[in-house]
């Protein structure tokens, strides 16, 4: 299983993206070798305009659909956790989204994720290429 970070769906999502040819490259990967896939809700709608963020709905509803993609519910353990790594990792400037999902890979024992946000590698979690 790997997780799809915001920033994944971002660059396969926004043409303009400074990641957006490598992330379609490493998404098609994944479908093919059919993977599945695992993301939280995501602040999409902070980082593109309305009419990408509604293309991206489209096509995390037909992911979960078809099976390809299981969404993450951060419970009240969880957000616990999450605040115990917000607290521990000062200096790493982290944000409370990056440890809901450090603790959302952690409960699934994923270690790659699809991501451009180095924040992850400081908790171990290999960035896929």
């Amino acid at each position: 299983m790997i997780f799809v970070d915001t920033g994944g769906w971002i660059a396969i999502l926004n043409r303009r993206d400074q990641h957006h040819q490598e992330a379609v490259t490493i998404f098609n990967t994944l479908q093919q070798q059919q993977m599945h896939l695992l993301t939280t809700d995501t602040r999409l709608r902070y980082d593109t305009n309305h009419s990408i963020a509604v293309m991206f709905l489209n096509r995390i509803e037909l992911l979960v659909e078809t099976g390809v993609l299981t969404i993450a519910e951060i419970d009240r353990d969880m957000f616990e956790k999450a605040k115990a790594f917000f607290r521990q990792y000062d200096s790493a400037r982290l944000s409370f989204t990056d440890c809901t999902s450090f603790v959302v890979c952690q409960e699934n024992n994923i270690f790659e994720t699809f991501a451009f946000d180095q924040h992850f590698s400081i908790m171990g979690i290999q960035l896929l290429r």
